[in-house]
């Protein structure tokens, strides 16, 4: 049964390094779609939706939109959080809802989402949910 108060979440910690910054010292912009993929393993693992274990079902799931919403600097050395929240929808998408923040001085750093789709072993678009994420989502309370 569908509990409408269900949120599914997972957290990791992370250093800035050297290599994800910029001349300035703050986070380069390709390195929250980095951070933002460490976010989804991590969220697969705790869930077990990574993404072997999609291909074990036959079926794959790329991103077809990312977005970032910049609120405030990481710079080398800073501590982040960031928090990853799956969305619910019917359609045949993996939405995700991201918060980094910077635990240095406990801003929010960076707000974002991605979207994934469902393709088959044959690269073909689904238009509707593969049984296994019914199954995943019944399974965590959304449907």
């Amino acid at each position: 049964m569908k509990n409408q108060n269900t949120v599914l979440r997972a957290v990791k910690e992370f250093d800035v390094r050297f290599s994800e910054v910029d001349s300035m010292q703050i986070v380069w912009h390709g390195s929250y779609a980095l951070y933002f993929e460490d976010a989804r393993e991590v969220f697969g693992a705790k869930y077990d939706l990574g993404y072997l274990k999609m291909a074990e079902c036959g079926f794959y799931a790329p991103l077809v939109e990312l977005n970032f919403q910049f609120k405030s600097p990481l710079t080398y050395r800073d501590k982040g959080l960031i928090e990853i929240s799956f969305r619910d929808t019917e359609a045949a998408k993996i939405i995700f809802d991201y918060k980094i923040t910077n635990l240095t001085n406990q801003q929010v750093a960076v707000t974002g989402t991605s979207v994934q789709v469902f393709l088959d072993k044959n690269y073909q678009l689904l238009w509707t949910m593969p049984d296994f994420f019914k199954e995943w989502k019944k399974i965590n309370h959304l449907l």
